[in-house]
């Protein structure tokens, strides 16, 4: 398959997906209304917005076109295909959907090991596009058991998985991931609208996703009225049942440690060093001056999926506040080039 026959597919599957996933008479449509019974994280509202953000998003010619010409033809040459296995992760639907697209559109067959917890939306994906363009059918494999006759691997896990999946695939080239989050780096002069985008990068998923924003960076005094008051836009979350019992258990914890919080009504805003933060709650840390918000940023990069901030803070995974959940094609997991790593296994 040529590579304009490639990108053509993926062009037609973007036009396709959001129809299809609020249809529920199509395999797409009735596995996202599915789907939560399989994971209660995985509700049919997180399932649509999943797939509308990767139509919208890089399911376009002019955006794939610009994406694939930043590299050397010869990464996109099918006679130098590999088999290439892909474990992918389960936290927010269709998480693995960006690997799906570097390794097909770079040529390379899949083979796909989902996790339990996807809901067979993966598999409703492969199908449509292997109806749009039934050549796929031979570049695509979805593994009932552990994945096998690889060239390469491409896995995404938790910190402990990876560590496993180093040693595991020691021997074969590899690219593995592990647990990131998304930083905020507040000014204190953000607009009520730019404090509304930020409770969505807060809360989109549940705050599952590894962009998904569990740490702010704020200034010295920092007033959390209004931020609080664009969080209300949320309140809801606290009606889903796993979400309500996260919140309630570590606001528990919380009062039992005597821990300082603040207590929104549905999450909780806990004075924390640490970048990860337990579902329901988001930490926060003050700093001094800019430069103290940088070297924080600079100490913890590796576990830093990306910044969003209004301040001009170089770093290569800056985005706008309520851009955390629109990655453009290139921006890659970890900060690792996935079409370069698929490019040199020839």
């Amino acid at each position: 398959m040529k590579l304009g026959k490639r990108i053509n597919a993926f062009v037609r599957l973007g036009q396709q997906l959001p129809v299809a996933v609020r249809d529920p008479n199509q395999p797409l449509g009735h596995n996202a209304l599915a789907a939560q019974h399989i994971n209660p994280w995985f509700t049919p509202e997180n399932v649509i917005c999943a797939v509308d953000s990767i139509a919208h998003e890089w399911l376009h010619t002019n955006k794939l076109e610009e994406w694939i010409e930043t590299y050397p033809e010869q990464y996109f040459n099918p006679d130098l295909k590999k088999n290439v296995g892909v474990i992918m992760a389960g936290n927010i639907p269709l998480v693995g959907f960006h690997d799906f697209l570097c390794v097909l559109i770079a040529g390379h067959k899949i083979i796909i090991k989902l996790s339990s917890k996807d809901g067979d939306l993966m598999g409703a994906v492969a199908k449509m596009l292997i109806d749009i363009e039934p050549a796929f059918g031979d570049c695509i494999q979805i593994s009932e058991g552990p994945i096998k006759g690889y060239d390469a691997v491409i896995a995404t896990g938790s910190d402990s998985s990876a560590r496993y999946f180093d040693f595991y695939f020691r021997n074969y080239p590899s690219l593995i991931r592990g647990h990131r989050n998304g930083l905020a780096v507040l000014s204190g002069n953000e607009t009520d609208d730019e404090l509304a985008l930020l409770s969505n990068d807060i809360f989109t998923y549940f705050g599952l996703g590894c962009r998904n924003v569990s740490k702010l960076l704020v200034p010295e005094g920092y007033n959390f009225n209004r931020l609080i008051g664009s969080m209300s836009r949320w309140k809801n979350l606290v009606n889903h049942h796993r979400y309500a019992n996260n919140y309630e258990y570590n606001r528990t914890i919380l009062l039992m440690n005597q821990t300082p919080h603040l207590d929104t009504g549905f999450a909780l805003i806990v004075p924390n060093e640490k970048l990860d933060a337990q579902v329901a709650t988001v930490n926060y840390q003050e700093y001094s001056g800019i430069n103290s918000a940088i070297d924080y940023i600079k100490v913890n990069d590796s576990k830093i999926q990306c910044v969003a901030t209004q301040l001009s803070i170089d770093h290569s995974r800056r985005v706008q506040l309520g851009d955390t959940q629109k990655p453009k094609l290139n921006d890659y997991s970890d900060g690792i080039d996935t079409i370069e790593f698929l490019g040199t296994l020839g």
